[in-house]
């Protein structure tokens, strides 16, 4: 089975998320190697953006949103080896994804949109 979920963000409203909460939305959004990822990025907001987008697409694919148990930090946005964006999931969604999930990030200054596929096995 295959399912997709896609998100867009205005990274202003990101910017101004992260203004407005300081630490305590980067803290329960984003995992440490997030974090300091997108504050060694030229454009950190967009980065920021990129990935809250591509944390949305990925509930949009699942079809939970955040219920069922579900935290923002259980799915982490990281680059592969090949520097692509890739998923390494933790917790509840660890327990509901058996599969492999694919992602594409892209933003300009002013938004950020992912998309998501997962391959259920």
């Amino acid at each position: 089975m295959l399912s997709v979920g896609i998100d867009i963000v205005e990274t202003a409203r990101i910017g101004a998320t992260i203004e407005r909460f300081k630490g305590r939305f980067l803290r329960r959004v984003f995992t440490e190697e997030e974090t300091e990822f997108c504050d060694g990025r030229p454009n950190r907001i967009q980065s920021y953006a990129a990935r809250f987008a591509a944390k949305e697409a990925i509930l949009k694919a699942l079809g939970t949103g955040k219920s069922q148990g579900i935290r923002w930090r259980d799915m982490e946005i990281i680059d592969d080896e090949h520097s692509r964006p890739a998923v390494r999931l933790h917790g509840r969604v660890k327990e509901l994804v058996s599969g492999e999930v694919h992602l594409s990030l892209s933003h300009t200054s002013s938004s950020a949109v992912a998309v998501c596929i997962i391959e259920d096995r």
